[in-house]
């Protein structure tokens, strides 16, 4: 890996996405580095919102509607697009989700921590609360805090880097089309290509879980009507 092609997929949940996107934007990153930020059918006042912080803050913003009609979420097509880019860019993809932030030196030290890592297909780093506990999705991580360890289990892509070696073994063409996210079946698939995924809970990121999708929370606060939703409206397969 050469660099770093960092994406943010984002709809809506404008003030998080500014808070994300400043954060990347300020952080301390020695290496070569794009910033994109995949915009997926947000309202036209957010739009116009984002297109205004593309110009003051310097990222580059992708609106989705420029590119397919297929409405939200478009998460596959983003994957596709940044895997492209980033095998033509020989760099590794950095996905951080618009509910996540980083920290000035977490980009930098997971790029670096992921070259020295064997066979690292995926190189991950931990989220956690607004008190620095480990929280969703990697409470399986508890009790292993300020290490590095290989996981079997799933990496979430709340913020985690898809080496360029992993990048070039599976083409996200493969994946399936009908379900709405893919960090699941990828993290599988690097292992499965005897590739290794890292869990860096030395970096730590806060993650506001589903702040990028508020109906997700009826999970907690109304299960019945979250699985009505997930069954009637065919949402968030994963």
């Amino acid at each position: 890996m050469k660099e770093i092609q960092i994406i943010t997929p984002v709809k809506n949940s404008i003030e998080l996405t500014l808070e994300t996107i400043k954060a990347i934007m300020s952080s301390d990153i020695k290496c070569p580095f794009t910033y994109t930020v995949y915009n997926d059918f947000s309202t036209e006042e957010n739009t116009l919102i984002l297109e205004n912080a593309s110009k003051e803050l310097g990222f580059t913003l992708v609106n989705l509607s420029d590119l397919t009609t297929n409405p939200s979420p478009n998460y596959l097509l983003i994957l596709q697009i940044a895997q492209e880019k980033a095998i033509q860019k020989e760099a590794g993809l950095l996905i951080i989700e618009s509910d996540v932030i980083v920290k000035k030196h977490t980009i930098q030290s997971l790029f670096e921590g992921a070259l020295k890592s064997d066979q690292c297909g995926i190189a991950a780093a931990v989220t956690v609360d607004e008190g620095e506990e480990i929280n969703y999705p990697y409470l399986y991580a508890k009790g292993k805090e300020n290490k590095v360890f290989k996981t079997r289990k799933h990496v979430s892509f709340c913020c985690s880097l898809l080496t360029l070696n992993f990048l070039r073994c599976f083409d996200f063409h493969e994946l399936d089309p009908t379900k709405s996210w893919h960090d699941v079946t990828i993290s599988h698939q690097s292992l499965s290509l005897k590739f290794s995924n890292y869990l860096f809970t030395t970096l730590t990121v806060w993650h506001r879980p589903h702040g990028s999708r508020p109906w997700k929370q009826l999970k907690y606060t109304n299960p019945i009507k979250y699985y009505w939703q997930k069954l009637i409206h065919k949402r968030d397969k994963i």
